[in-house]
């Protein structure tokens, strides 16, 4: 074997590394006996378990010819990141080397002769470390860019999956809208030509001998009838029709209910357990207003996913800053520090409602506490009539806030069973009777001497006291349903985020005609009164008048064909393309009641996404209901 392939044997048992380590060595006589050099710097080039290659520098002559000889050891001191001392060593020289491109510079192969075996498992643990440290760290790179990609991949094929459904469900709807309209067409037809017929048939009877006249009338009944027939063959495909569009919509209305329900889960901050109000508003952007934490709170207890409605009931708890004992308006949702330092009564008796409802389906009354301070706080508030201020330092009342009042009072007496409670709900109710109802031109005011028509007044009317109760105290709740409908609804073009329109009919926030912005559709208000429409069909059913029962359910349900089509896919990427309901068919225009819709167009509304699912489920949020 030549002296080369020796080497090449030689260095074959080292292992390439792709940093050095600093060693002191010096040359050592081979009876081990004297020092034939002082200490020297190198560096290690590779290392084996039973030896290092030694890269030298600048090495006299003298010490040139004893390497070169092997005619003597190397001393070695070892220099080991994070180790206080260095790996001390003795080796023989095994095979030299020039460097090619520096002919002052010497590789020596070095066998040990002596090295404790824990600082040399350390010197190899350290090189394998640094010899797999960038191809494994290439393999995770690697790993984690194809897990991103596949991951970008299934999310962006999610979210085309989910636009799809939201797509396809407001095309069948805007489908069966139409068909509807042709089968009201063709049943308002239906009914000219049966009384046509009818009259003709007592003409006939009255022509008595007069065959000229019998004849043509008869030939215009034969006419009618043949029209008739046709009709009745269109109305039966129309029938046909709608039956497989409410098929269809049915299932695409469901699975885009449950994807409304995950965009709502994962826009849950995981650190406050907050959701902000609006995703893709432009100036409230990360605000989640205590009312909204109220419906997504429930939104989640109707599911039974305790542990996300513990999440928001427990930053109230334990986190949010508070003003004399009750909570703010609203809050941020990274940090939940106050976004709006304005207390009002309304969000906060709806805190205490969510928390009725958990405590309820939860069996968990560890949240019941903070309703009852709640209470506490509002009650405060009362006055002697009963009736309840807007908020610590305003001096107007609302009929909203009061209705919701009354509801929250009477939920905390049925679970608490404290008259307090029966008292202040019976309080409200007198207040509510005295000051905002009973006029013959506007059933419900707005508040204590308004008498702005405001459509949630009408919807939590029926939800909070309930048609019975309406009756007993002299409300006709049927005025009440036919008022708002008669004053507040409108029919609108939505411009949808695609650039596509649909036409929508649904409940404004105010009658239209005392505003100069034109018609504006409601999410939020209108699911309000569809919750309001199926109460009152559940009323009318209970009381054996299914013709009402029947009347009201159809309404409730051509609302939500109209909902739906509001709604839009989620417009960030983390909403995966869920479908969710912006706040209005409009940004940024007045509601007519001090305050405007979020700015942008494609803006998600926790508030219209909530109650829209709750309208869809039928569940009412002013009653603790079995």
């Amino acid at each position: 074997m030549s002296g080369q392939e020796y080497i090449n044997q030689e260095r074959r048992k080292y292992i390439r590394l792709d940093t050095v380590l600093p060693v002191q060595f010096r040359l050592v006589s081979l009876d081990g006996r004297s020092f034939l050099s002082g200490w020297l710097l190198g560096f290690t080039s590779d290392v084996s378990h039973g030896g290092i290659c030694l890269s030298a520098n600048a090495l006299d002559e003298k010490c040139v010819q004893l390497v070169r000889n092997k005619s003597a050891k190397i001393a070695l001191e070892i220099e080991m990141p994070l180790l206080k001392s260095p790996a001390v060593a003795q080796a023989f020289i095994a095979w030299v080397k020039d460097s090619p491109g520096n002919p002052t510079r010497y590789l020596i192969g070095l066998t040990y002769e002596d090295i404790d075996q824990g600082q040399n498992s350390r010197i190899m643990r350290y090189a394998w470390t640094r010899k797999l440290f960038i191809p494994v760290v290439a393999v995770i790179f690697l790993l984690l860019a194809g897990g991103f990609g596949v991951n970008s991949f299934l999310t962006a094929k999610l979210i085309r999956s989910n636009k799809a459904l939201v797509e396809q469900l407001v095309e069948v709807s805007q489908e069966a809208s139409a068909a509807k309209e042709r089968s009201r067409q063709m049943a308002s037809e239906h009914q000219d030509l049966e009384e046509s017929l009818q009259s003709l048939q007592s003409r006939i009877q009255g022509a008595q001998e007069d065959r000229t006249l019998i004849d043509k009338l008869t030939q215009d009944k034969s006419g009618l009838q043949e029209q008739l027939s046709a009709l009745q063959r269109k109305e039966s495909v129309i029938a046909d029709e709608l039956q497989r569009l409410g098929k269809e919509r049915g299932e695409l209305e469901k699975i885009n209910f449950d994807k409304m329900y995950r965009w709502l889960s994962v826009h849950q901050n995981p650190r406050t357990g907050l959701v902000m109000s609006f995703e893709g508003a432009s100036d409230i952007k990360n605000w989640a207003f205590t009312y909204d934490q109220s419906l997504v709170a429930q939104v989640y207890n109707n599911v039974s996913d305790y542990s996300r409605a513990r999440k928001v009931l427990e930053f109230f708890s334990r986190s949010a800053e508070r003003s004399g004992g009750l909570f703010y308006n609203a809050y941020y949702v990274n940090d939940g520090l106050p976004a709006e330092y304005t207390v009002h009564c309304g969000p906060n008796i709806w805190l205490g409602i969510a928390i009725l409802h958990y405590t309820k389906e939860s069996r968990d009354s560890g949240y019941l506490y903070l309703a009852e301070e709640i209470a506490q706080g509002i009650m405060i508030l009362q006055d002697k009539g009963g009736g309840v201020r807007g908020g610590p330092d305003t001096t107007w009342y609302a009929t909203e806030h009061n209705l919701d009042a009354y509801a929250f009072f009477n939920m905390l007496y049925s679970m608490t069973n404290k008259r307090v409670y029966r008292l202040a709900a019976e309080n409200v109710l007198d207040w509510l009777r005295q000051h905002t109802y009973g006029q013959s031109d506007i059933p419900i005011q707005r508040g204590k001497g308004d008498s702005t028509i405001a459509t949630d007044t009408y919807a939590w009317s029926i939800a909070a006291i309930g048609p019975a109760k309406l009756q007993e105290i002299g409300m006709n709740p049927d005025k009440i349903m036919e008022f708002a409908e008669a004053n507040c609804v409108a029919e609108v073009t939505y411009i949808r985020p695609d650039g596509r329109s649909v036409r929508i009919k649904g409940f404004d926030f105010a009658p239209d005609k005392h505003l100069g912005r034109g018609g504006v559709v409601s999410s939020e208000w209108t699911a309000q009164m569809i919750v309001s429409f199926k109460i009152m069909s559940a009323y009318y059913k209970a009381k054996g008048d299914s013709l009402k029962a029947l009347s009201y359910n159809v309404k409730a349900n051509d609302y939500v064909d109209e909902l739906v089509k509001m709604i839009i896919s989620s417009p960030s990427a983390s909403g995966e393309g869920a479908g969710c309901l912006p706040y209005a068919t409009q940004d940024s225009v007045d509601t007519g009641h001090g305050w405007n819709t979020p700015k942008g167009s494609s803006t998600g509304s926790v508030a219209g996404t909530a109650y829209a699912i709750f309208a869809f489920h039928n569940y009412n949020p002013l009653v603790l209901e079995d």
